[in-house]
């Protein structure tokens, strides 16, 4: 049986839930009452859930809403073409607009996401994001809202995936191959 990889710590769960709730504050203070937030999924459904309840806390009970996007196919790299698996369903026309997802990296998915919403007629897209990863950035965007920076290592865990895997972790952490 082959060796499995090993995936060490690099946000634990702790360092997460207490970013995730400072967010929600600061979200809720700066954000309008009608705000609409729009899930990119699959990797922010667990920065989404966890942020939906911090932000009730806080005294912000948005309205949400998903879209599923998709750029990566099977692989670990962007293909850089970007498709619209899943819509929302709720009317953004004059509404602002908060799209969360789990990672900022090359920026191709929530620039598009940003302009599609924008295109609908979003009175104004904030971008929030519980990484950001500068360095492989490949478009000019940055998020209005962010956790952690994050340094070029492939992550997994609180929702990241590595080909379907290791989405459960409680924790994000950096995935170490087994020695050959």
């Amino acid at each position: 049986m082959p060796d499995r990889p090993t995936v060490s710590i690099r946000f634990s769960a702790a360092e997460i839930a207490t970013r995730v709730d400072e967010m929600a504050i600061e979200l809720a203070e700066k954000l309008p009452p009608d705000t609409l937030v729009v899930s990119v999924l699959k990797g922010s459904f667990v920065f989404a859930a966890d942020l939906i309840r911090a932000l009730s806390h806080a005294g912000a009970n948005w309205s949400m809403d998903f879209l599923t996007l998709s750029s990566y196919g099977t692989g670990t790299q962007t293909t850089g073409s970007v498709r619209i698996v899943r819509d929302i369903v709720d009317d953004v026309r004059g509404r602002d607009v908060l799209l969360v997802d789990d990672i900022l990296e090359s920026g191709f998915t929530l620039s598009f996401a940003k302009k599609l919403l924008t295109d609908r007629g979003a009175n104004r897209v904030w971008i929030c994001t519980l990484l950001d990863k500068p360095e492989r950035r490949r478009v000019a965007l940055e998020a209005d809202f962010t956790g952690f920076q994050a340094g070029d290592e492939f992550l997994v865990g609180y929702g990241l995936d590595w080909a379907h895997r290791f989405r459960g972790l409680p924790y994000i952490g950096v995935v170490e191959k087994p020695a050959a």
